[in-house]
């Protein structure tokens, strides 16, 4: 049987300390990728004990783009023979009015949410291919699914992420490489906290076993809760002359 590491990124949200968690009770080894250095090594250490997998800690910007050639070669090499997965949970929700007045601010919106899964996998892809095997989990978001006014920026940005990641799913199927696109609904985690006319909050415990669940059964794309997906497409089915008028 085929050694796994999941190399998880923005590893210290909550959703994603819950999938390396998961991931480690179920075998694998880990590497911890995100900017809060403290906090993952931390999370590392906690791992080690409960699971006595090996787990790593590497730094990770989303939006350093120049950084990202050598995180990936440093990403084979720690695989070592073992098969890479990658779960990514970098994300970032500013404010869309203040965005809306700083495109410095909406820029980062795209980069953190969407070109930086582009610049990553772009790098990853011949690798993954190579090794013939090896899923890609991102959380998308069912904001990716149409643009509602008060959040088009953000939900702009993770529809352009399900679109590549629709077309790496194609690509890369002939090498038996999975990609999943996971779209939560609402999560209680630290993005979310305090925002106004949150509803059917789900844990992101219970998402993230979701999502490694998803990758093991071979699923293209999952809401989570699986309500969701009704409920989208109902929000899709509305005609555009009267969406527009929704403050939603």
């Amino acid at each position: 049987m085929t050694a796994e590491l999941w190399v998880v990124l923005g590893a210290s949200s909550s959703v994603a300390r819950a999938f390396a968690r998961a991931a480690a009770e179920g075998g694998a080894d880990i590497v911890l990728a995100g900017r809060d250095q403290a906090d993952l090594a931390d999370t590392a250490a906690d791992l080690r004990l409960r699971t006595g997998r090996h787990v790593e800690c590497l730094d990770f910007d989303a939006a350093g783009f120049e950084d990202h050639d050598a995180f990936v070669e440093r990403c084979w090499r720690i695989a070592q023979g073992r098969r890479l997965n990658l779960f990514f949970a970098a994300g970032s929700m500013p404010d869309q009015d203040a965005a809306m007045r700083d495109f410095r601010l909406a820029r980062s919106i795209l980069e953190v949410n969407f070109l930086s899964v582009v610049s990553l996998l772009n790098r990853l892809e011949p690798g993954l291919r190579a090794q013939r095997g090896g899923a890609v989990v991102v959380l998308g978001s069912v904001a990716g699914d149409r643009g509602r006014r008060k959040n088009f920026l953000y939900g702009s940005a993770k529809a352009g992420l399900h679109t590549y990641l629709q077309g790496m799913r194609g690509r890369m199927l002939a090498d038996g490489v999975r990609v999943v696109t996971v779209k939560p609904g609402f999560l209680d985690t630290a993005m979310t906290w305090g925002l106004p006319g949150l509803f059917l909050v789900a844990s992101p415990q219970a998402a993230a076993r979701a999502s490694l669940q998803a990758a093991g059964r071979g699923r293209d794309e999952i809401y989570y809760p699986g309500f969701w997906r009704l409920i989208m497409l109902i929000i899709k089915l509305i005609p555009e002359a009267v969406f527009k008028r929704l403050s939603i």
